[in-house]
């Protein structure tokens, strides 16, 4: 019969699967959707965050509750995936009903060796609760370790803290060395007492059953000698009720005539009237001893007294204890209910920092577009020219063309700029790959006019030249090219919108020419195009 035995100060737990289900009890490898995020097992109450990651619930409230800023362990892998949401509470999160009902379907099996359960998720717990193979620890406290199996043999045959209380001696001995135990006392030196309560053999040797004790009072229970010992040991409470109407009959006899009619003296030290004749040394009459043992199956008076006295002194100190753990019972609750008050307030209180830091992050946030749109107004403003002259320098220009080629960014636009302080407010657009009659051959570069502070004070049409230039950084041969504004063309007139339609030249310089090796148009990935407009 197998034993498992461990440290008497451990903790162990019949279900070891605290936070989630280990993977190695289910028949085929889990996919992830079904794995938490934080443990790497199978997923137990699977809760949901705003960032879309799943987590055991138990593994979710363990991360808000012991770090500060409580942030998703998977976004954190990638900080570019960092977002508001990433921030993790339990108030946030919610319960993923569709895998959980997934999970409960996965096809499962017990690994405690020795059994051969298989089933479903759903049912693994409820079988783990009533599995014959898994060890647990004996309830009665003696620090063994075994299967559950085998659980009723232990306390049956082998439990030391599985006791019973001996009827002669008293003593509390091991229920499995009962049989054992040599008791030195006996209940009466009466033969005939004890041999009124000897069970007989019957024919075919095994013992007969027998009367308890207190049958003559009123004990109707009948068994073995083993059966009658056990009885006696649980049914103490009963047998002092049998015997409490005798002790009164007793207490409200005479004093003087119970001396001279029935041998009885005044009261002993412990309250309880004595036979004469005990109290003067003197052996019982055979009248007192038949009145006794017709009472209490064979024990004399004077002994059952004095064991009712330990009977009612034991309950008494019974009564004391449960008297003081009734107050300990509600001196408890009164600080039960006020730690429950001050976790309430508590509560109360993380969740109005929860609410202002939600709060304050809103704000930041806030903060952070504005501060953003700000410096890409000062860039703006940092490049812009009154003048008429503007320089516009493209960078990293092998991955805009390659956006170009794709789709992905066809055009790009240049910060604004002005024909002067007050004048027109103008801007370029380039398509590095071409359009419309360059597409795919040339660069086309274009002209806009956009709604400016001043329209109103200004002539319309645009009438001023402009001109481009594509500059060789060798200052060798520059790509130049000019127009004059066709004053009947919607995209000189005043702007309706925020910008009209741009014009200019879709043949500006060929692809083949910007990207030759002997010209110097493009260097460290950067090219210049300047624009002058004629305000004369």
């Amino acid at each position: 019969m197998s034993r498992l035995r461990s440290d008497p100060g451990s903790n162990p737990h019949e279900n070891e699967f605290v936070s989630g289900y280990p993977a190695r009890i289910c028949d085929h490898v889990p996919g992830n959707k079904y794995l938490c995020c934080n443990c790497n097992n199978v997923l137990k109450k699977a809760q949901q965050t705003l960032c879309g990651h799943r987590y055991c619930s138990p593994c979710l409230s363990w991360i808000v509750r012991n770090h500060k800023t409580p942030i998703c362990p998977k976004c954190e892998e990638d900080p570019g995936s960092l977002t508001e949401d990433s921030y993790l509470t339990e108030d946030k999160a919610f319960s993923d009903t569709a895998i959980n009902k997934e999970i409960s379907e996965l096809k499962v099996h017990c690994v405690t060796s020795g059994c051969q359960w298989s089933g479903v998720l759903g049912e693994y717990e409820d079988h783990q609760s009533v599995c014959n193979y898994v060890a647990i620890r004996c309830h009665t406290g003696c620090g063994e370790m075994l299967q559950r199996k085998i659980l009723a043999f232990h306390l049956e045959h082998e439990c030391s803290n599985n006791t019973s209380v001996c009827p002669k001696c008293f003593q509390r001995i091991p229920r499995h060395l009962s049989p054992k135990h040599n008791c030195e006392k006996t209940l009466s030196k009466d033969p005939n007492s004890r041999k009124s309560n000897i069970p007989t053999k019957s024919k075919n040797n095994q013992p007969d059953t027998m009367d308890c004790r207190f049958a003559p009072l009123g004990c109707i229970y009948r068994g073995s000698r083993d059966q009658i010992r056990d009885h006696e040991g649980l049914a103490a409470a009963s047998h002092v009720s049998l015997v409490l109407p005798v002790l009164l009959q007793i207490q409200s006899a005479r004093p003087a005539a119970a001396v001279k009619e029935n041998g009885f003296c005044d009261y002993n030290g412990d309250g309880h009237k004595l036979p004469a004749s005990i109290r003067n040394g003197e052996s019982v009459d055979e009248e007192m001893a038949t009145d006794c043992g017709s009472h209490n199956g064979g024990v004399t008076g004077p002994h059952l007294i004095s064991r009712i006295c330990a009977l009612e002194s034991r309950i008494q100190v019974a009564e004391n204890i449960i008297m003081v753990m009734n107050r300990e019972i509600d001196s408890s609750n009164v600080k039960r209910a006020t730690a429950l008050e001050e976790s309430n307030e508590e509560r109360g209180r993380v969740r109005a920092c929860e609410t202002k830091i939600a709060d304050l992050r809103c704000t930041i946030a806030k903060k952070d577009m504005e501060i953003n749109r700000l410096q890409v107004h000062l860039a703006s403003l940092e490049q812009t020219s009154y003048d008429g002259i503007f320089l516009w320098k493209i960078s990293d220009l092998t991955r805009k063309c390659q956006d170009a080629r794709e789709g992905r960014t066809i055009s790009l636009y240049s910060p604004a700029f002005y024909t002067a302080k007050y004048g027109y407010k103008v801007r370029l657009r380039v398509y590095l790959n071409g359009d419309g009659a360059g597409k795919g051959t040339h660069i086309s570069l274009f002209f806009t006019v956009m709604r400016g502070e001043y329209d109103v004070l200004l002539p319309w049409p645009f009438k001023h030249k402009v001109t481009f230039m594509l500059l060789d950084q060798s200052n060798r041969e520059h790509v130049i090219d000019a127009f004059r504004p066709d004053t009947t063309s919607i995209s000189f007139q005043k702007p309706a919108a925020d910008m009209n339609i741009a014009s200019g030249c879709p043949l500006f310089c060929p692809l083949s020419k910007l990207h030759a090796i002997r010209n110097n148009y493009v260097v460290d990935e950067t090219m210049f195009i300047r624009c002058i407009i004629d305000a004369n």
